[in-house]
Protein backbone atom coordinates (compact mmCIF):
# COMPACT_ATOMS: atom_id res chain seq x y z
CA UNK A 1 0.00 0.00 0.00
CA UNK A 2 1.34 3.34 -0.94
CA UNK A 3 -0.04 7.07 -0.24
CA UNK A 4 0.76 10.51 -1.06
CA UNK A 5 3.07 11.84 0.22
CA UNK A 6 3.03 13.13 3.86
CA UNK A 7 5.73 14.55 6.04
CA UNK A 8 6.61 12.50 9.13
CA UNK A 9 8.90 13.38 12.19
CA UNK A 10 10.38 11.05 14.90
CA UNK A 11 11.17 12.20 17.89
CA UNK A 12 13.84 9.50 19.54
CA UNK A 13 14.50 8.84 23.17
CA UNK A 14 17.69 7.11 21.53
CA UNK A 15 19.16 6.94 18.04
CA UNK A 16 17.89 3.28 16.54
CA UNK A 17 20.69 0.32 17.40
CA UNK A 18 18.77 -2.42 15.56
CA UNK A 19 21.37 -4.98 16.39
CA UNK A 20 21.53 -4.11 19.73
CA UNK A 21 18.27 -4.19 21.33
CA UNK A 22 14.78 -4.76 19.97
CA UNK A 23 13.73 -1.62 20.52
CA UNK A 24 16.09 -0.13 17.99
CA UNK A 25 14.88 -3.23 15.76
CA UNK A 26 11.33 -2.39 16.02
CA UNK A 27 12.23 1.57 15.47
CA UNK A 28 13.95 0.71 12.17
CA UNK A 29 11.21 -1.13 10.69
CA UNK A 30 9.13 1.49 11.75
CA UNK A 31 10.81 4.29 9.94
CA UNK A 32 11.34 1.71 6.54
CA UNK A 33 7.77 0.82 6.80
CA UNK A 34 7.15 5.16 6.53
CA UNK A 35 9.78 5.75 3.67
CA UNK A 36 7.77 2.62 2.13
CA UNK A 37 4.62 4.77 1.59
CA UNK A 38 7.24 7.64 0.21
CA UNK A 39 6.55 9.47 2.69
CA UNK A 40 9.61 12.16 4.06
CA UNK A 41 10.66 10.81 7.29
CA UNK A 42 13.06 12.93 9.76
CA UNK A 43 14.34 11.26 12.75
CA UNK A 44 15.84 13.93 15.64
CA UNK A 45 16.85 12.98 18.73
CA UNK A 46 18.61 14.96 22.05
CA UNK A 47 21.00 12.08 22.41
CA UNK A 48 24.38 11.22 22.13
CA UNK A 49 25.24 9.43 18.89
CA UNK A 50 26.76 6.06 19.13
CA UNK A 51 28.64 3.52 17.43
CA UNK A 52 26.22 1.05 16.81
CA UNK A 53 23.29 3.41 15.31
CA UNK A 54 21.99 2.41 12.20
CA UNK A 55 22.82 4.47 9.28
CA UNK A 56 19.71 6.60 8.81
CA UNK A 57 21.10 8.79 5.64
CA UNK A 58 21.39 5.19 3.90
CA UNK A 59 18.07 4.23 4.31
CA UNK A 60 16.78 7.67 2.85
CA UNK A 61 16.27 9.37 6.31
CA UNK A 62 16.82 12.73 7.29
CA UNK A 63 18.55 12.88 11.10
CA UNK A 64 18.50 15.97 13.44
CA UNK A 65 20.24 17.07 16.48
CA UNK A 66 17.36 19.00 18.43
CA UNK A 67 18.03 20.28 22.01
CA UNK A 68 15.71 19.44 25.73
CA UNK A 69 14.40 22.37 27.12
CA UNK A 70 14.85 24.74 24.48
CA UNK A 71 13.15 27.09 22.04
CA UNK A 72 15.19 25.57 18.94
CA UNK A 73 13.22 23.15 18.74
CA UNK A 74 10.21 25.41 18.05
CA UNK A 75 12.09 26.55 14.90
CA UNK A 76 12.80 23.27 14.10
CA UNK A 77 9.28 21.66 13.89
CA UNK A 78 7.98 25.15 12.25
CA UNK A 79 10.05 24.82 9.64
CA UNK A 80 9.50 21.39 8.88
CA UNK A 81 5.35 21.57 9.47
CA UNK A 82 5.43 17.63 9.31
CA UNK A 83 1.80 15.79 9.41
CA UNK A 84 2.74 13.42 11.38
CA UNK A 85 4.94 13.21 14.63
CA UNK A 86 5.71 10.30 16.51
CA UNK A 87 7.35 10.14 20.02
CA UNK A 88 9.64 7.64 20.73
CA UNK A 89 8.19 6.71 24.42
CA UNK A 90 5.84 8.56 26.67
CA UNK A 91 9.57 10.48 27.99
CA UNK A 92 9.75 12.63 24.72
CA UNK A 93 6.17 13.25 24.65
CA UNK A 94 6.54 15.07 27.66
CA UNK A 95 9.72 17.18 27.02
CA UNK A 96 8.17 17.84 23.55
CA UNK A 97 4.53 16.87 22.88
CA UNK A 98 3.38 20.37 24.19
CA UNK A 99 5.88 22.09 21.70
CA UNK A 100 4.72 20.06 18.76
CA UNK A 101 0.98 21.00 19.70
CA UNK A 102 1.64 24.67 19.92
CA UNK A 103 3.61 24.81 16.52
CA UNK A 104 1.86 22.08 14.70
CA UNK A 105 -1.81 21.54 15.90
CA UNK A 106 -2.99 19.49 13.09
CA UNK A 107 -0.10 17.11 13.34
CA UNK A 108 -0.80 13.61 14.06
CA UNK A 109 0.61 12.89 17.28
CA UNK A 110 1.66 9.12 17.38
CA UNK A 111 3.13 7.71 20.85
CA UNK A 112 5.24 4.22 19.99
CA UNK A 113 5.72 3.15 23.84
CA UNK A 114 7.75 -0.06 23.34
CA UNK A 115 6.99 -1.55 26.04
CA UNK A 116 4.94 -0.30 29.11
CA UNK A 117 7.91 1.34 31.37
CA UNK A 118 5.22 1.49 34.52
CA UNK A 119 4.57 -2.55 34.52
CA UNK A 120 8.35 -2.81 34.00
CA UNK A 121 9.42 -1.39 37.21
CA UNK A 122 6.36 -2.32 38.83
CA UNK A 123 7.63 -6.10 38.19
CA UNK A 124 11.34 -4.72 38.85
CA UNK A 125 10.08 -3.27 42.02
CA UNK A 126 8.49 -6.48 43.13
CA UNK A 127 11.24 -8.83 42.43
CA UNK A 128 13.53 -6.68 44.52
CA UNK A 129 11.67 -7.25 47.50
CA UNK A 130 10.57 -10.73 46.81
CA UNK A 131 7.09 -10.63 46.29
CA UNK A 132 4.16 -10.93 44.20
CA UNK A 133 3.54 -7.48 42.23
CA UNK A 134 0.71 -5.04 43.98
CA UNK A 135 -1.58 -2.98 42.03
CA UNK A 136 0.08 -0.25 44.15
CA UNK A 137 3.69 -1.04 42.38
CA UNK A 138 1.53 -0.63 39.18
CA UNK A 139 -0.29 2.86 39.96
CA UNK A 140 3.21 4.32 40.22
CA UNK A 141 4.08 8.14 39.61
CA UNK A 142 5.52 6.59 36.98
CA UNK A 143 2.58 4.81 35.12
CA UNK A 144 0.28 8.52 36.19
CA UNK A 145 3.00 10.01 33.89
CA UNK A 146 3.13 7.49 31.44
CA UNK A 147 -0.98 6.70 30.75
CA UNK A 148 -1.14 10.36 30.72
CA UNK A 149 1.29 10.93 27.62
CA UNK A 150 -1.16 7.96 26.08
CA UNK A 151 -4.24 9.45 26.44
CA UNK A 152 -2.48 13.24 25.08
CA UNK A 153 -1.01 11.43 21.94
CA UNK A 154 -3.75 10.74 19.24
CA UNK A 155 -2.64 7.07 18.96
CA UNK A 156 -0.64 4.74 21.08
CA UNK A 157 1.57 1.85 19.34
CA UNK A 158 1.46 -1.02 22.03
CA UNK A 159 3.31 -4.10 21.27
CA UNK A 160 1.74 -6.56 23.59
CA UNK A 161 -1.79 -7.98 23.52
CA UNK A 162 -0.91 -8.32 27.10
CA UNK A 163 -0.49 -4.83 28.14
CA UNK A 164 -3.64 -4.01 25.43
CA UNK A 165 -5.36 -5.75 28.32
CA UNK A 166 -4.20 -3.61 30.95
CA UNK A 167 -4.33 -0.84 29.27
CA UNK A 168 -7.99 -1.49 29.04
CA UNK A 169 -8.94 -2.83 32.06
CA UNK A 170 -6.57 -1.54 34.55
CA UNK A 171 -6.43 2.21 32.66
CA UNK A 172 -9.62 2.72 31.26
CA UNK A 173 -8.44 3.38 28.17
CA UNK A 174 -10.45 3.44 25.13
CA UNK A 175 -9.77 1.28 22.13
CA UNK A 176 -9.27 4.29 19.91
CA UNK A 177 -6.17 5.84 21.49
CA UNK A 178 -3.97 2.64 21.61
CA UNK A 179 -3.11 0.03 18.60
CA UNK A 180 -1.53 -3.43 19.27
CA UNK A 181 1.65 -3.41 16.86
CA UNK A 182 4.14 -6.54 17.75
CA UNK A 183 6.95 -6.44 15.66
CA UNK A 184 7.15 -6.50 12.25
CA UNK A 185 8.99 -9.27 10.07
CA UNK A 186 9.78 -9.35 6.55
CA UNK A 187 8.98 -12.84 6.08
CA UNK A 188 9.90 -13.65 2.56
CA UNK A 189 13.90 -12.37 3.40
CA UNK A 190 14.09 -14.54 6.56
CA UNK A 191 16.67 -17.59 6.43
CA UNK A 192 14.95 -20.93 5.41
CA UNK A 193 17.92 -23.54 6.07
CA UNK A 194 18.65 -23.94 9.03
CA UNK A 195 21.76 -25.92 10.57
CA UNK A 196 20.03 -29.08 12.24
CA UNK A 197 20.04 -30.56 16.01
CA UNK A 198 23.45 -32.42 15.22
CA UNK A 199 25.07 -29.57 13.53
CA UNK A 200 24.28 -27.49 16.91
CA UNK A 201 25.91 -27.55 20.14
CA UNK A 202 25.68 -24.99 22.90
CA UNK A 203 23.10 -22.77 24.18
CA UNK A 204 22.91 -19.07 23.70
CA UNK A 205 21.83 -15.55 25.86
CA UNK A 206 21.96 -12.69 23.87
CA UNK A 207 20.28 -8.78 25.06
CA UNK A 208 21.62 -5.48 25.20
CA UNK A 209 23.65 -5.56 28.82
CA UNK A 210 21.80 -2.13 29.74
CA UNK A 211 18.89 -3.26 29.82
CA UNK A 212 18.22 -4.12 33.85
CA UNK A 213 15.46 -7.50 32.97
CA UNK A 214 18.83 -8.89 30.55
CA UNK A 215 21.52 -7.90 33.12
CA UNK A 216 19.42 -9.75 36.26
CA UNK A 217 18.36 -12.80 33.70
CA UNK A 218 22.74 -13.05 33.35
CA UNK A 219 22.85 -13.42 37.25
CA UNK A 220 19.98 -15.90 37.13
CA UNK A 221 21.90 -17.91 34.76
CA UNK A 222 25.44 -17.80 36.67
CA UNK A 223 23.27 -19.22 39.77
CA UNK A 224 21.18 -21.72 37.87
CA UNK A 225 24.93 -22.95 35.59
CA UNK A 226 26.04 -25.28 37.83
CA UNK A 227 22.95 -27.42 38.02
CA UNK A 228 22.18 -27.12 34.45
CA UNK A 229 25.39 -28.61 34.13
CA UNK A 230 25.38 -31.32 36.27
CA UNK A 231 22.24 -32.37 34.48
CA UNK A 232 23.73 -32.17 31.16
CA UNK A 233 26.88 -34.55 32.64
CA UNK A 234 24.43 -37.05 33.99
CA UNK A 235 22.69 -37.31 30.54
CA UNK A 236 26.20 -37.69 28.97
CA UNK A 237 26.74 -34.06 27.38
CA UNK A 238 29.90 -32.71 29.49
CA UNK A 239 31.37 -30.51 27.38
CA UNK A 240 28.09 -27.82 26.96
CA UNK A 241 28.72 -24.34 26.91
CA UNK A 242 26.69 -21.07 27.77
CA UNK A 243 27.58 -18.14 25.28
CA UNK A 244 26.26 -15.04 26.25
CA UNK A 245 26.21 -12.69 23.91
CA UNK A 246 24.51 -8.18 24.24
CA UNK A 247 25.75 -4.76 23.47
CA UNK A 248 27.80 -2.72 26.40
CA UNK A 249 28.75 -5.37 28.81
CA UNK A 250 30.23 -3.59 31.59
CA UNK A 251 33.31 -5.04 33.81
CA UNK A 252 30.84 -6.49 36.16
CA UNK A 253 29.28 -8.80 33.36
CA UNK A 254 33.27 -9.36 31.77
CA UNK A 255 33.94 -10.56 35.17
CA UNK A 256 31.42 -13.36 35.04
CA UNK A 257 33.40 -14.74 31.93
CA UNK A 258 34.66 -18.56 33.08
CA UNK A 259 35.78 -20.66 30.11
CA UNK A 260 36.20 -23.85 32.76
CA UNK A 261 32.63 -24.03 33.22
CA UNK A 262 31.74 -22.97 30.26
CA UNK A 263 29.95 -19.91 31.69
CA UNK A 264 31.21 -17.68 28.99
CA UNK A 265 30.39 -13.48 28.28
CA UNK A 266 30.87 -13.30 24.28
CA UNK A 267 29.80 -9.42 24.72
CA UNK A 268 28.88 -7.80 21.12
CA UNK A 269 27.35 -10.20 18.42
CA UNK A 270 27.43 -8.42 14.99
CA UNK A 271 24.24 -10.68 13.63
CA UNK A 272 22.12 -12.30 16.56
CA UNK A 273 20.91 -14.42 13.74
CA UNK A 274 24.33 -16.12 13.11
CA UNK A 275 24.99 -16.37 16.90
CA UNK A 276 21.58 -18.30 17.50
CA UNK A 277 20.94 -20.54 14.50
CA UNK A 278 24.20 -22.29 15.73
CA UNK A 279 23.12 -22.53 19.08
CA UNK A 280 20.94 -25.53 20.20
CA UNK A 281 19.20 -23.54 22.81
CA UNK A 282 18.23 -19.74 23.78
CA UNK A 283 18.00 -19.24 27.10
CA UNK A 284 15.80 -16.16 28.96
CA UNK A 285 15.09 -16.79 32.16
CA UNK A 286 13.48 -13.23 32.71
CA UNK A 287 11.84 -11.98 35.98
CA UNK A 288 10.74 -9.11 35.39
CA UNK A 289 9.95 -6.87 32.21
CA UNK A 290 7.11 -5.66 29.53
CA UNK A 291 6.30 -5.31 25.93
CA UNK A 292 7.69 -8.75 23.99
CA UNK A 293 11.01 -10.12 23.75
CA UNK A 294 13.16 -9.64 20.63
CA UNK A 295 15.88 -12.06 21.55
CA UNK A 296 12.75 -14.87 21.50
CA UNK A 297 11.41 -13.62 17.94
CA UNK A 298 14.95 -13.76 16.59
CA UNK A 299 15.42 -17.69 18.50
CA UNK A 300 12.02 -17.88 16.27
CA UNK A 301 13.16 -17.09 13.17
CA UNK A 302 16.44 -19.16 13.45
CA UNK A 303 14.30 -22.25 14.30
CA UNK A 304 15.67 -22.33 17.99
CA UNK A 305 13.86 -23.33 21.01
CA UNK A 306 13.52 -21.67 23.45
CA UNK A 307 13.41 -21.73 27.27
CA UNK A 308 12.00 -18.72 29.24
CA UNK A 309 9.92 -17.96 32.23
CA UNK A 310 6.16 -16.63 31.92
CA UNK A 311 7.33 -13.07 31.34
CA UNK A 312 9.34 -14.13 28.78
CA UNK A 313 6.59 -15.52 26.59
CA UNK A 314 3.73 -13.13 27.53
CA UNK A 315 2.03 -11.45 24.45
CA UNK A 316 4.29 -12.90 21.87
CA UNK A 317 1.84 -16.05 21.07
CA UNK A 318 -1.44 -16.34 23.07
CA UNK A 319 -2.82 -18.53 20.89
CA UNK A 320 -0.41 -21.05 20.10
CA UNK A 321 1.77 -23.46 21.57
CA UNK A 322 5.42 -21.99 22.65
CA UNK A 323 8.41 -23.12 20.04
CA UNK A 324 10.19 -24.11 23.38
CA UNK A 325 9.52 -24.54 26.97
CA UNK A 326 7.84 -22.09 29.36
CA UNK A 327 9.40 -22.58 33.15
CA UNK A 328 7.61 -21.42 35.96
CA UNK A 329 10.41 -22.35 38.47
CA UNK A 330 14.06 -22.55 38.91
CA UNK A 331 13.92 -26.40 39.41
CA UNK A 332 11.49 -26.62 36.06
CA UNK A 333 13.99 -24.42 34.11
CA UNK A 334 17.01 -26.61 35.00
CA UNK A 335 15.26 -29.93 33.98
CA UNK A 336 13.98 -28.42 30.77
CA UNK A 337 16.90 -27.15 29.92
CA UNK A 338 19.21 -30.22 30.29
CA UNK A 339 16.18 -32.73 28.90
CA UNK A 340 15.34 -30.57 25.83
CA UNK A 341 19.03 -29.89 25.00
CA UNK A 342 19.29 -33.80 24.85
CA UNK A 343 16.40 -34.74 23.20
CA UNK A 344 16.18 -34.60 19.32
CA UNK A 345 13.14 -35.53 18.89
CA UNK A 346 10.99 -33.23 20.94
CA UNK A 347 14.09 -30.77 20.27
CA UNK A 348 12.39 -31.15 16.73
CA UNK A 349 8.58 -30.73 17.64
CA UNK A 350 9.18 -27.87 19.50
CA UNK A 351 10.92 -26.14 16.20
CA UNK A 352 8.21 -26.80 14.25
CA UNK A 353 5.98 -24.48 16.34
CA UNK A 354 7.59 -21.51 15.35
CA UNK A 355 6.68 -21.05 11.94
CA UNK A 356 2.43 -20.68 12.53
CA UNK A 357 3.98 -18.20 14.72
CA UNK A 358 5.76 -16.14 12.43
CA UNK A 359 3.39 -15.87 10.19
CA UNK A 360 0.07 -15.11 12.06
CA UNK A 361 1.58 -12.22 14.25
CA UNK A 362 4.40 -10.92 12.38
CA UNK A 363 3.90 -10.54 9.08
CA UNK A 364 5.31 -7.08 8.76
CA UNK A 365 3.47 -6.39 5.00
CA UNK A 366 0.29 -7.52 6.56
CA UNK A 367 0.88 -5.62 10.00
CA UNK A 368 2.55 -2.28 8.37
CA UNK A 369 -0.11 -2.21 5.57
CA UNK A 370 -2.81 -1.82 8.31
CA UNK A 371 -0.99 0.60 10.56
CA UNK A 372 -0.72 2.46 7.43
CA UNK A 373 -4.77 2.32 6.32
CA UNK A 374 -5.48 3.10 10.25
CA UNK A 375 -3.11 6.31 10.35
CA UNK A 376 -4.35 7.69 6.83
CA UNK A 377 -8.49 6.79 8.71
CA UNK A 378 -7.07 8.88 12.01
CA UNK A 379 -5.66 11.98 10.00
CA UNK A 380 -8.73 12.23 7.98
CA UNK A 381 -11.09 12.66 10.87
CA UNK A 382 -8.68 13.58 13.34
CA UNK A 383 -10.92 17.06 14.72
CA UNK A 384 -13.91 14.38 15.70
CA UNK A 385 -11.30 12.03 17.09
CA UNK A 386 -9.84 14.62 19.20
CA UNK A 387 -13.06 15.94 20.23
CA UNK A 388 -13.79 12.12 21.26
CA UNK A 389 -10.81 11.98 24.00
CA UNK A 390 -11.98 14.98 26.45
CA UNK A 391 -9.50 13.00 29.17
CA UNK A 392 -6.79 13.55 26.88
CA UNK A 393 -7.60 17.13 25.97
CA UNK A 394 -7.71 17.79 29.86
CA UNK A 395 -4.37 16.82 30.45
CA UNK A 396 -2.70 18.73 27.61
CA UNK A 397 -5.02 21.81 29.13
CA UNK A 398 -3.28 21.27 32.61
CA UNK A 399 -0.09 19.07 32.84
CA UNK A 400 0.90 20.11 29.70
CA UNK A 401 1.18 23.50 31.12
CA UNK A 402 3.43 22.60 34.06
CA UNK A 403 5.74 20.70 31.70
CA UNK A 404 5.60 23.91 29.60
CA UNK A 405 6.56 26.20 31.97
CA UNK A 406 8.99 23.85 33.74
CA UNK A 407 11.11 23.57 30.48
CA UNK A 408 10.95 27.67 29.80
CA UNK A 409 12.28 28.32 33.93
CA UNK A 410 15.03 26.00 32.71
CA UNK A 411 15.37 26.99 29.05
CA UNK A 412 15.64 30.89 31.23
CA UNK A 413 18.01 29.28 33.66
CA UNK A 414 20.23 28.16 31.59
CA UNK A 415 20.75 31.65 29.78
CA UNK A 416 21.80 33.10 32.48
CA UNK A 417 25.57 34.31 33.00
CA UNK A 418 27.98 31.80 35.40
CA UNK A 419 28.02 33.10 38.95
CA UNK A 420 31.59 33.75 40.21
Amino acid sequence: MVSSMLSVLVIGYVWPEPNSSAAGSHMLSLLRLFRAQNWQVTFASPAQKTEHMTDLANEGIESQNIALNDSSFDRFITELTPDIVMFDRFMMEEQFGWRVEKNCPDALRILDTEDLQCLRHARHQAVKQNREVELSDLFSDLAKREIAAIFRSDLSLIISSYEMSLLQQQFALPSTLIYHLPFMLDLPSLPVDQPSFEQRKHMVMIGNFRHAPNWDSVLQMQRLWPSIKQQLKAMGEEDVELHIYGAYPPPKATALHNPKTGFQIKGWADSAYDVLKNARLCLSPLRFGAGIKGKLLDAMVCKTPSITSPIGAEGMSPDHEWPGEIAESDEAFIELTASLYCDPDRWHAKQALASPILSHYYDGEKNGNTLVEHILQLRARLSEHRLNNFTGAMLCHHTMKSTQYMSQWIEAKNKLPPQT
